[in-house]
């Protein structure tokens, strides 16, 4: 019964949204289970780069914006992440640059204000009506292909006391989202790359029965992975056994570790390859401006530090707008790996004949002074703060079974290295200081027909 009613579910959504594409319009993205798809079908991988030109929102500067976007897409760049933005500004230049290149938006919806907070966690009014203003502002554009309710919240295991709150929030924006029929852009979380929170966490955010109780998806700031390195010793074959079935969509929101001079981006080929490729939707590099933390593949010309406070174009000492110039030798480095990179997936006509075989993991145990958190309590209402003293937090009714999410979209021991950040958008880790932080196509009545059709008979 479960299952079929997902079935008629996912197939009204399909037809209800169905209609003639244009040529020149982008492709929106969508999850289903545990990847994310494009609209004719094909498997989508992020090939991402973390964007924050300045503190308040780099995407309502058309004119910059149309610069580093076609340096981006020489990069061979499909996909953005911004921190911060403010949504009652113009996004119109900027958004419609990125889907010309066939880039996606990623974005946090949260404020250094209204973000959720490890050492007083709460959700309320205020933080939930900020993060609908940014909600309202991108769901009208077909590339914004996933919004982050929180980044890195959660930095010590003394801090699972959060993650119930991160979960209320996702819930809160996916029924908001739903009830203004919007498209269903995915809703996820980005995690600071602690050991001792995983596999904890990112198990906890997709382990509810019930499909609105848990994230769309799930991202990870790693870097582990340093200078000569390798699938093994970087930590990532642990990463990718902490993932392995997975339920819903998992990525990297950062990476690229600079501990080593230059960047190879090695990474990246068994993000891509065979042994990860299957689990994991690609990464996103941070970042694309040199800064202080020297994490940059671009400048936009040398430090100046002696700016007067009346210039405009430098902040932190850093010009933030001109022509953008490569750093040399990273970013040919990157472009050189990404070229050779190209993971085919698989076809969602295909994949879907197996979404009903997968199943959320199990959710953790309450573990006193490592995981903290009563998997068999209902998650924060609106307006709710821990109780602190109490000897557990109670969060979600959860069962560790269900079935598989279906989202519609547009759009180890660590020895992590995290980058000195300027501005942040979530509590500072221990490890870091504050952050700051498609194609075209025709779309084919009939291929879109034949595979709901055979979402029915697989489903039913």
């Amino acid at each position: 019964m479960l299952r079929s009613s997902l079935s008629l579910s996912a197939v009204s959504l399909l037809l209800g949204g169905f209609s003639p594409v244009a040529v020149d319009a982008i492709q929106t993205i969508s999850a289903v289970g545990s990847r994310f798809f494009y609209e004719d079908g094909t498997q989508y991988f992020l090939k991402g780069i973390a964007y924050q030109l300045v503190p308040d929102d780099p995407l309502i500067d058309t004119e910059q914006c149309t610069r580093d976007i076609a340096l981006m897409a020489e990069l061979g760049t499909n996909a953005i992440r911004v921190y911060h933005v403010d949504p009652s500004a113009n996004h119109d230049g900027c958004m419609k640059a990125l889907a010309d290149a066939g880039i996606y938006l990623f974005v946090d919806l949260d404020t250094f204000e209204t973000q959720i907070e490890q050492n007083d966690p709460h959700w309320n009014e205020t933080q939930f009506d900020r993060f609908k203003q940014v909600l309202d502002e991108f769901q009208k554009y077909e590339n914004t292909a996933g919004v982050f309710v929180g980044n890195e919240v959660l930095t010590t295991k003394e801090g699972s006391a959060a993650a119930p709150y991160v979960l209320a929030a996702a819930r809160d924006i996916k029924a908001y989202r739903d009830e203004q029929n919007y498209r269903s852009i995915p809703v996820g979380y980005s995690a600071a790359d602690i050991a001792e929170l995983r596999p904890m966490l990112q198990n906890y955010l997709a382990c509810a029965e019930d499909p609105d109780d848990r994230l769309d998806f799930f991202a990870l700031n790693a870097y582990e992975w340093c200078g000569v390195s390798g699938y093994i010793q970087s930590g990532y074959r642990e990463l990718q056994r902490n993932a392995s079935g997975y339920p819903i969509p998992i990525f990297f929101s950062e990476t690229g570790c600079n501990a080593v001079r230059p960047r190879t981006f090695d990474d990246q080929a068994a993000i891509f390859g065979e042994y990860m490729s299957e689990t994991w939707s690609g990464s996103m590099i941070y970042e694309w401006i040199e800064e202080v933390n020297d994490y940059g593949l671009i400048s936009y010309g040398p430090p100046a530090p002696n700016a007067p406070p009346t210039d405009t174009l430098v902040y932190d000492s850093y010009t933030r707008k001109g022509v953008p110039t490569p750093v040399s030798p990273d970013f040919s480095n990157l472009k050189s790996q990404w070229a050779t990179l190209k993971p085919t997936g698989v076809a969602l006509s295909d994949y879907v004949k197996s979404t009903s075989t997968i199943t959320p993991p199990a959710c953790p145990a309450y573990t006193a002074g490592a995981w903290e958190v009563d998997p068999s309590s209902p998650l924060p209402t609106l307006g709710q703060t821990n109780m602190k003293g109490s000897s557990k937090v109670q969060v979600t009714n959860v069962s560790g079974s269900g079935s598989p999410p279906v989202i519609s979209a547009t759009a180890t021991t660590s020895t992590s290295s995290t980058p000195t950040h300027l501005l942040h958008t979530g509590a500072a880790s221990p490890l870091s200081l504050p952050r700051i932080a498609g194609s075209n196509y025709v779309a084919s009545a009939s291929l879109l027909i034949g595979f709901v059709i055979g979402m029915v008979a697989v489903w039913l």
